[in-house]
């Protein structure tokens, strides 16, 4: 399940076995997430394993951000509705505020972000978040 047109299709591109690649309807946003009422009427009646989200923002005061009001809701909506709730962010969204906040960090089940978080900021996410992942980032 997802929201965003490029990321269903890198889905569709390279199915897993017994994959099925569902798309929310609903207005593009610059992130090129899905939102609106059609994307969340379909997300309310749905049940997702593990849910992996990009975010805007993340810090220790505001948790997880995003600046656009219609896509908070449906952020909102993914987290309430799965059982394992991923955040995908790197070390340069550490800090910067949207204006909207998706949730807490203490209710995300794992982060994975790169080595270009300083050791403070890695000793403050583990206060609040139980998986950290922090990913050496490999230059081509």
């Amino acid at each position: 399940m997802t929201n965003s047109p490029r990321i269903a299709d890198l889905l569709q591109d390279a199915p897993a076995a017994g994959q099925t690649v569902q798309l929310t309807g609903g207005l593009r946003t610059v992130s090129d997430a899905l939102v609106g009422p059609l994307a969340t009427a379909a997300l309310r009646t749905l049940h997702v394993d593990r849910c992996f989200m990009g975010v805007h923002g993340f810090s220790v005061q505001d948790g997880i951000t995003t600046p656009n009001m219609l896509e908070v809701e449906v952020n909102r909506l993914f987290l309430e509705r799965c059982d394992s709730r991923v955040v995908v962010a790197d070390s340069s969204k550490w800090c910067l505020a949207g204006l909207y906040s998706s949730a807490p960090l203490h209710e995300i089940d794992t982060l994975v972000s790169d080595d270009g978080l300083d050791e403070t900021a890695v000793e403050e996410l583990r206060q609040h978040i139980e998986n950290l992942k922090i990913e050496k980032v490999v230059e081509s």
